[in-house]
């Protein structure tokens, strides 16, 4: 079995409040990004001695085996269902710490997949524990439609947003940044606007009406991803942002915008919606 793992970027992000477990409650709109995806094959296997056999090729991750998304969905998952051995092999394409969930992609992807390959699948309710257990992004690839997402993230309503003949752009500069150090440094507070409402605001208005607010703490730190930010708009976005925590950049265009404006050393990817 071969899925393909999509991208997804933040439309406003909200830091709205500083929960007793150590977490953020949050406010806002995921949209996959459907043409920027990894690639993972999971095949069941008879003759390995391991539950779970992991490779991976493309961007190198340099992490232990056991801490891989894909592995722990194995592992969370035959606590409630039976599970045939497996071969997992990932080809991975997504930036890392990019702000763009590839990560949280691979594990939800791989929970969806795991669970049709067992004798008898979980509901519903167990896949959604088992991939907030994964990461607080995981549940929304479960259902990778335009999404409201509060609480941690977890908590989704399909959101109606036409974005059909506009272009994305994303670039990433390279630079990682530390999601737990920038929600430290933000200050919660309530969200500026309504992002359940956003099919009622033309988008040339989003510039003034919604932004991220790590935004606010990430910029200072590295006026590259500001810069990146302020050159999408002189390109000629319609809107422009930072996705979740960065260092990503995205921006909707109504007409093909030239990339070769980006710095050819900056990860970049352009698709039409």
């Amino acid at each position: 079995m071969i899925m393909f793992p999509n991208a997804k970027v933040n439309l406003g992000l909200y830091i709205t409040q500083k929960r007793n477990d150590g977490f953020h409650n949050i406010e806002t709109l995921f949209l996959p990004v459907p043409k920027l995806c990894d690639i993972l094959e999971i095949l069941p296997q008879t003759n390995q001695s391991k539950a779970v056999v992991f490779t991976q090729t493309g961007i190198e991750v340099v992490t232990d085996i056991d801490d891989n998304l894909c592995v722990k969905a194995y592992a969370l998952l035959s606590k409630y269902v039976d599970l045939p051995k497996v071969a997992m092999h990932l080809h991975k394409q997504i930036p890392l710490g990019a702000g763009l969930g590839g990560g949280s992609a691979n594990g939800a992807f791989a929970l969806k997949m795991l669970n049709e390959m067992a004798s008898k699948g979980a509901g519903q309710n167990i896949l959604t524990d088992i991939a907030l257990e994964l990461g607080s992004d995981c549940p929304f690839f479960l259902t990778n439609s335009p999404s409201f997402a509060s609480g941690r993230g977890e908590r989704l309503q399909e959101v109606n947003i036409n974005l059909k003949g506009n272009y994305i752009l994303l670039a990433n500069p390279g630079i990682h940044v530390n999601t737990g150090k920038a929600y430290g440094l933000s200050t919660p507070k309530p969200a500026a606007f309504n992002l359940r409402h956003i099919d009622q605001l033309p988008m040339e208005q989003w510039r003034e009406s919604i932004y991220n607010d790590f935004e606010k703490v990430i910029f200072p730190l590295h006026p590259q991803i500001a810069e990146l930010k302020e050159k999408f708009y002189q390109m000629g976005a319609t809107h422009a942002s930072m996705s979740g925590s960065g260092s990503t950049v995205f921006g909707f265009f109504s007409k093909r915008p030239d990339i070769n404006i980006i710095p050819k050393q900056y990860f970049t990817h352009l698709s039409e919606l």
